[in-house]
């Protein structure tokens, strides 16, 4: 078996008006779909009270994972900012299991 992926968590916070973000919003989930078809992205939404969203990924490097984000059209259109945190996922759920043999 090969090495433990390292996981990406995007934390988004708005600098925006939410009838801003609505208005972006299309254009944001249509980037992030082309992360789920590429495969790197596990899982992401909207945070409770809606101030930002997170998005958790697999990437090759810090380095991809900023480039991502950067590529956000939220964070483009400076509706958002973000601060992305590395982690290593020792336990993990059973579930996760070919997510995590597709990104190694």
């Amino acid at each position: 078996m090969g090495e433990q992926p390292h996981l990406f968590l995007i934390d988004i916070t708005y600098t925006a008006d939410l009838e801003t973000i609505e208005a972006n919003l299309k254009d944001h989930r249509d980037y992030l779909t082309q992360g789920y078809k590429q495969g790197f992205l596990l899982a992401s939404g909207p945070k409770t009270p809606r101030i930002g969203g997170v998005i958790i990924g697999s990437f090759a490097s810090l380095q991809q994972a900023h480039t991502f984000a950067n590529n956000d059209p939220f964070f483009m259109r400076n509706l958002a900012v973000h601060t992305i945190t590395e982690f290593d996922p020792v336990l993990h759920s059973a579930s996760l299991l070919s997510f995590f043999q597709q990104n190694n």
